[in-house]
């Protein structure tokens, strides 16, 4: 049973930075990917940036792209979001999430964690 717990969110100012982590756990852990994802209210889950465990390939949806940097620490199953030059609309819950085997689509959620930018 793989567990995935996020952390790090809070309210920020327009502009601002945080950093969320995901902490992973579950005996032998691995991924093929791992991802974050969002959730604003009245609006679907989004996929915001994703990392390719093994090799460290990193994508990252056009909204967030140049301003939030994906990386991972596989040592510790550990996966990080840094979010710079936020801005109001990317207040969401953000899900980290496991894709453990390829093309099986992302099947382990965490419970999310509040991000709140403030204009």
């Amino acid at each position: 049973q793989v567990q995935l717990v996020e952390s790090g969110g809070g309210l920020v100012q327009a502009g601002g930075s945080l950093r969320l982590s995901c902490a992973a756990s579950g005996r032998g852990f691995s991924a093929y990917h791992m991802g974050w994802f969002r959730q604003a209210p009245g609006y679907e889950r989004e996929f915001v940036a994703a990392i390719r465990w093994s090799f460290g390939f990193t994508y990252y949806a056009d909204s967030v792209k140049g301003r939030f940097t994906i990386s991972r620490d596989n040592a510790k199953n550990m996966m990080y979001l840094e979010m710079n030059s936020l801005k109001p609309e990317d207040t969401a819950v953000y899900y980290c999430a496991a894709e453990r085997i390829a093309g099986t689509g992302y099947k382990d959620w965490g419970q999310g964690t509040q991000v709140t930018v403030s204009s």
